[in-house]
């Protein structure tokens, strides 16, 4: 595919004085840095709402290709810090406000960066009207009609605590809508791959789920109880992991690929994911057989990453999705005894959340009020 090799210092980054990786250069517009999140957008694409997507499947295969090659690269940069010491992995902690417990304080290694670094590199050169979403440099060209979306080692906790759970996801979005992803996991040796209209593969060979129909026999994954914040989410949570045969946690991306596979696991639910978490499994997933939304049944693409806060329900198949759908939307109720194990600030959001689920049209005025008399009466 790449006829012309590109030459990058994508492999310099050991020499760097300060430990760090260079900053990828100004090809076509110019990366962010700042924050590991995409700024937010008002842009609705046109391949936002559900159907098919109209690419030719040639143009598809030879941008599936080179999503292989991507990850090709970022193994090379991996696998030398695989099961290396804090000191070698230059382990750092990233702080983000507003998140979960989970991913308000997240690591990123020498690892993460050099990783991405390196795909940017390779991507801005072949294709550089091409826009990227990376977890570690940020945005650039988001407005464009195909767009990269990296993250270079998703489940950075399972990788520097030595457990290859973890895995890079590639995704390619064409208007908005996730029509390639892989997710390669470069110690395993395993590499699912997911092409829109097509069948998703497990190193090249073709899977399939294979799940129950119901959620009391189910085995569900999420990857901590940590990544769902007090009320609504939590609340919900809770409710699904009653619901189910067995809960499972630790697995970050590679859970969705053991659905897709049909290994023995049914269902995945999240909440807090960026885009780069959540765009490469959607293809992988529906390849499959499975089916992939937000928790209102909605579809994950660009323009829906608002509104879906980036709550994510995976199922092996439609029977157990809906079964899920219906308990991640039953309005949430909160006891008196959640009331009064929360903080103030999460009293007021749980009852706030409560009001929006049950699409309430009492104001948040007055929920307020209403909220400051319960508590009262409750203490007193």
């Amino acid at each position: 595919l790449l006829e012309q090799p590109c030459i990058s210092n994508a492999f310099a980054y050991i020499d760097q004085p300060d430990g760090g990786i260079p900053r990828t250069s100004n090809k076509k517009g110019n990366v962010d840095n700042s924050s590991s999140q995409p700024p937010s957008t008002k842009k609705t694409h046109s391949a936002d709402a559900a159907g098919p997507i109209d690419v030719d499947p040639k143009l598809l295969e030879k941008h599936a290709s080179f999503a292989s090659q991507l990850a090709d690269i970022a193994r090379n940069e991996i696998v030398p810090y695989w099961r290396q010491s804090r000191h070698v992995l230059g382990q750092q902690t990233k702080l983000e406000e507003g998140r979960s417990i989970f991913q308000s304080a997240s690591p990123v290694t020498l690892a993460d960066r050099a990783a991405e670094f390196a795909m940017r590199e390779m991507i801005s050169c072949h294709f550089p009207d091409h826009g990227i979403i990376g977890e570690e440099y940020g945005v650039k060209d988001i407005d464009a009609d195909w767009v990269w979306v990296l993250d270079p080692i998703d489940g950075t906790r399972s990788f520097i605590t030595g457990k290859p759970l973890f895995g890079t996801l590639i995704s390619l979005l064409y208007k908005g809508t996730p029509v390639i992803g892989c997710i390669d996991q470069c110690i395993l040796n395993e590499r699912w791959l997911g092409i829109s209209g097509q069948e998703s593969t497990l190193n090249g060979i073709p899977i399939k789920t294979d799940g129950v129909t119901t959620l009391s026999d189910a085995e569900m994954y999420s990857t901590t109880p940590d990544m769902f914040q007090n009320g609504h989410e939590i609340s919900k949570f809770d409710d699904m992991r009653n619901a189910v045969k067995a809960p499972h946690y630790g697995a970050d991306c590679y859970a969705y690929a053991l659905v897709a596979s049909g290994f023995g696991a049914d269902v995945v639910v999240e909440a807090d994911l960026g885009l780069y978490d959540y765009c490469a499994l959607v293809p992988v997933l529906e390849g499959a057989g499975g089916v992939i939304t937000d928790w209102t049944g909605e579809s994950l693409t660009l323009g829906n990453h608002e509104s879906s806060k980036g709550r994510v329900v995976a199922s092996a198949n439609s029977i157990l999705h809906d079964q899920a759908l219906q308990i991640l939307n039953t309005p949430t109720m909160v006891s008196s005894e959640d009331v009064l194990g929360m903080t103030p600030d999460d009293r007021l959001l749980a009852v706030l959340e409560e009001t929006k689920q049950s699409n309430s049209n009492v104001s948040h005025l007055i929920c307020g009020v209403m909220l400051g008399e319960v508590i009262a009466h409750l203490v007193s």
